[in-house]
C-alpha cells in the first residue's frame, strides 16, 4: 500500500496517512461489537433482494491490519442509514484474501449498485476507478489524496488542497498581496505548494514563490534566509549593540504528531546572527509552512533568524497543526483552516450513547456519504431508478455534514466550508474566522 504523509489528524484524516502506532492507539479505545458485525459484513450483506440501481456498494478493509477501523466506519455508515425505507448496502470487503478494491468494485457493480462508497486509501482508489468509470457508476472515496479524483471520482477526505483555498481567501480578503511557501520536499509539501499556485493561479493573485527545503537546521535556516531576501533586507539596517544572552525561540515546543506523548528533545544551539535593528518586511506579507514535528521547531528557529514574523507576515500552516496546537505558541498569529469542532458534536455525542467511546475521524466520513445517499434517495423523482446521478451529486448547495458542508464539482473536485483557527500567545487554537456557512462554486 502507498504510504502518504498527508491526510489529517483532524477530522477527514486519511487513513494511509496516519502512522500504525497512532492508529493503534486510537483502535484501542473501540469497544465495537464487531461480532454483530461480521454477518453484514461478510458478502453482500443484503437481508433481502436489492432494487437495481439503488442498492449502494461500500468498499471497506473489513479483515486484515485495518480491521478495526473498516468495521468502526461500516458501523457509522449503518448508523447514518438506520431507517426501514434506506437504500440497501451491499457491503464489500477490499481486505479478504485473494480479494482487491478493485475486485470489490467490480462485485458491487455486476451486483447492480449504483453508488460506491469507498474505498479507503488513494491506491485502492485508483484500482475501483479503473473499473467504475467505465460503467459510469459515481465513487465517493475515503482518501483525502486529491490526485486520484476524476470525473466520477470523489474524494471526500480534508485535503490539503481545500485548506490552502480557504486561508488564501481569506487572506487576501484582508489586503495580502504576495504569498510564499517555505515547505517541506514530501508529498504533503508537494501538494500544499500545488494547492498554493492553483488558488492564485485561479483568483488573479500574483504567482507565489515556492521553496523546498532539505531536513538539517542549517539548510533550512539558509534556504529560508534566501526566500526573505534577508541579506539585503539586514544592509538596510545598523547593527544594534549585543545584548547580554542571544534569543532563544520557542523551537522545542513542537512535537511529532506520529508520536504525541514523547517529549522531545532540545533542537541544537543555533547560532544567533548579530543582532539588527528592525529589518524591512520581506517580499512576502503571507507566507505558508508545511512542516510538522520536530521539524517544525527548525523552521521556528529559522523565522527567527530570518526575522519573518507575524507583523509583518501573515503564517499559514496545515490543518495537522490542529494536533498539536497547544505546543506551537512560537507561531502566535499563524492560521490553520479546519472544521469547525462543534460542527461534529451532535454526531459524537449520538455515536458515544450507542457505542460508548468516541468515533474515529474517518467515522465522520463514512457517516456523511451514507446521509448523503439517504437524502438523495428520498429526494428522487418518482419513476427514477436511482438518484445518484452526476447531476444530483453535484447540486448547487451541497450538502451538510457531521464536519460542515461539503460538496461536489462535476471534474471530481470536493468543496468544503472550513473554518480558520488561529495560534494564541501561549499555544493553542481559537476560531478567528467562523465557517462561511455556504459553498462556493469556484473550482476547488
Amino acid at each position: 500500500m502507498r504510504r502518504q504523509t498527508f491526510g489529517t489528524q483532524m477530522q477527514g484524516q486519511d487513513a494511509d496517512s496516519a502512522s500504525p502506532r497512532a492508529a493503534c492507539k486510537r483502535l484501542l479505545l473501540a469497544g465495537l461489537a464487531v461480532s454483530a458485525l461480521t454477518a453484514c459484513a461478510s458478502g453482500g450483506g443484503s437481508h433481502h433482494a436489492p432494487r437495481a440501481g439503488r442498492n449502494v456498494g461500500v468498499l471497506l478493509p473489513l479483515s486484515g491490519s485495518n480491521a478495526r477501523l473498516g468495521q468502526e466506519m461500516l458501523t457509522a455508515t449503518r448508523m447514518a442509514m438506520d431507517t426501514p425505507t434506506a437504500p440497501t448496502l451491499d457491503v464489500h470487503d477490499t481486505a479478504a484474501p485473494g480479494s482487491s478494491a478493485g475486485a470489490a468494485a467490480q462485485a458491487a457493480i455486476a451486483a447492480g449498485d449504483g453508488l460506491i462508497l469507498g474505498p479507503l486509501t488513494a491506491d485502492e482508489t485508483i484500482q475501483t476507478a479503473k473499473v467504475s468509470v467505465p460503467a459510469s457508476i459515481p465513487v465517493l472515496a475515503f482518501t483525502s489524496d486529491i490526485s486520484v479524483v476524476q470525473p466520477g471520482v470523489w474524494a471526500l477526505g480534508i485535503a490539503p488542497e481545500q485548506q490552502v483555498r480557504r486561508m488564501v481567501l481569506a487572506a487576501h480578503q484582508q489586503g495580502r498581496q504576495h504569498f510564499a511557501a517555505f515547505l517541506p520536499n514530501n508529498r504533503l509539501g508537494q501538494a500544499l505548494g500545488q494547492a498554493l499556485q492553483r488558488v492564485c493561479d485561479e483568483n488573479g493573485i500574483q504567482s507565489p514563490r515556492i521553496m523546498f527545503h532539505d531536513s538539517t537546521q542549517d539548510a533550512i535556516t539558509a534556504n529560508l534566509k534566501t526566500l526573505s531576501a534577508y541579506d539585503s533586507r539586514a544592509a538596510a539596517a545598523p547593527p544594534q549593540p549585543a545584548p547580554d544572552a542571544p534569543a532563544q525561540t520557542d523551537a522545542t515546543a513542537a512535537i511529532d504528531p506520529a508520536n504525541p506523548d514523547g517529549a522531545p528533545p532540545p533542537s541544537p544551539p543555533v547560532a544567533q546572527d548579530a543582532p539588527v535593528a528592525a529589518l524591512p518586511p520581506p517580499p512576502f506579507d503571507a507566507l505558508l509552512l508545511g512542516d510538522t514535528g520536530l521539524q517544525l521547531g527548525q523552521v521556528i528557529n529559522a523565522l527567527a533568524l530570518a526575522h519573518v514574523d507575524s507583523t509583518q507576515v501573515q503564517i499559514m500552516g496545515p490543518g495537522l497543526w490542529a494536533a498539536f496546537a497547544s505546543k506551537l505558541g512560537a507561531l502566535q498569529g499563524a492560521w490553520y483552516a479546519a472544521p469547525d469542532p462543534a460542527s461534529r458534536q451532535a454526531f459524537v455525542q449520538q455515536f458515544m450513547a450507542r457505542y460508548h467511546h468516541m468515533p474515529t475521524p474517518l467515522a465522520d466520513l463514512t457517516y456523511d456519504s451514507a446521509a448523503l445517499v439517504k437524502a438523495l434517495d428520498q429526494s428522487r423523482p418518482a419513476g427514477s431508478p436511482n438518484g445518484y446521478s452526476v447531476q444530483a451529486l453535484t447540486r448547487p448547495d451541497g450538502f451538510g455534514g457531521v464536519d460542515g458542508a461539503f460538496g461536489f464539482l462535476e471534474n471530481g473536485r470536493t468543496r468544503r466550508d472550513l473554518a480558520i483557527f488561529q495560534i494564541v500567545p501561549n499555544g493553542g487554537g481559537r476560531m478567528v474566522i467562523p465557517p462561511a456557512g455556504r459553498l462556493r462554486r469556484s473550482a476547488n
